[in-house]
């Protein structure tokens, strides 16, 4: 596990430069641009930098939320395969404040990979059974896939969650699982049950995770407000690909109940090359986030704030249709 921990910083109602260090070789600044979204609501804000990461071109947004603030709403929303651009999903939902692209999704389907929640209930449900390659086409891994979630007092959490179609519940351990390997293409509660309650490894609780709004995504990037990518275990990235640069969705929350929304520009060169996990990471760190993880990224990442984009997406600048979307709207408009 490597990173270090930072203090969680306050941001001003109007801010001028906000400075952040991410180590030796990157220096950061955020300039708040609250102005080119407005109208925003109070205790909402837009922050920017163009700033270089590691000496190369770097683009990258971020809204912050307060998980308690009793006028705005933190919801989701799906669709049944199909898809649809984040703009069209603001058309659909009613035009919110904010819409950002989330789960990992089946081109071929149009279906969600990753759990999604909507008032309390589970709305899409993860895939827990990996075919795998090679000599071992006959054998699948089940891992479980990580999560953000808000409850109904405004808490967020993110897990590693196991999900099924047959049970109304999700539930969840606070400590990333090693997955499994078997001839099975299917992974029942009681397995995964076992996995997480085996006496020969640490043990694990899988409880009941009671949140009203969730989106999953994976790897989980920050764990105990420092760096700890779950990659390994949740088996979204083959090989060295996570160190691969290209445009990132993230979110996080900071130990003052702020929600924290990134989307990083990639894929322009010269412009904006993109981010890795671990640079992803360590900028969630650096913004005060206890935990954070990452999402559907690529030509996927899209974040509109009042309708407008913040980054340019990597598909010849044109928003790519998607399933989900996390959203937070101000209550009462």
């Amino acid at each position: 596990m490597s990173g270090s921990q930072f203090s969680i910083l306050k941001f001003p109602l109007i801010s001028v430069l906000v400075f952040f260090s991410l180590g030796l070789n990157a220096q950061l600044n955020w300039r708040n641009v609250d102005i080119d979204f407005a109208p925003l609501p109070k205790g909402f804000h837009v922050f920017k930098t163009m700033d270089s990461l590691d000496g190369k071109p770097f683009v990258a947004y971020y809204a912050i939320a307060g998980l308690k603030n009793k006028k705005l709403l933190f919801t989701t929303d799906t669709t049944y395969k199909r898809r649809l651009t984040p703009a069209g999903f603001y058309e659909k939902i009613g035009q919110p404040l904010m819409v950002v692209n989330s789960t990992f999704f089946s081109f071929g389907t149009n279906q969600n990979l990753n759990l999604v929640m909507q008032k309390g209930k589970t709305i899409s449900y993860n895939v827990h059974s990996l075919p795998m390659r090679g000599k071992d086409t006959l054998q699948y891994r089940h891992p479980f896939a990580s999560a953000i979630g808000i409850s109904q007092k405004g808490n967020a959490d993110v897990a590693w969650t196991y999900t099924d179609s047959s049970m109304t519940e999700v539930y969840a351990v606070q400590r990333p699982v090693e997955s499994v390997k078997d001839s099975l293409n299917s992974f029942s509660f009681n397995k995964a049950n076992f996995l997480t309650d085996n006496p020969v490894k640490d043990r694990f609780e899988l409880r009941q995770w009671r949140m009203q709004t969730a989106v999953g995504g994976g790897p989980v990037l920050v764990q105990n407000g420092q760096v700890n990518i779950s990659n390994n275990e949740e088996l979204k990235f083959a090989g060295k690909a996570i160190n691969d640069k290209h445009p990132r969705t993230m979110m996080g929350y900071t130990k003052d109940h702020k929600m924290i929304i990134m989307v990083v520009e990639g894929r322009n060169p010269g412009v904006a090359e993109g981010a890795s996990l671990l640079q992803a990471a360590k900028i969630m760190v650096d913004l005060g986030c206890v935990e954070a993880l990452n999402l559907d990224g690529g030509g996927s990442s899209c974040m509109l704030i009042n309708g407008k984009e913040t980054i340019k997406p990597s598909d010849k600048g044109l928003q790519r249709a998607i399933p989900a979307v996390f959203i937070i709207s101000q209550k009462g408009k």
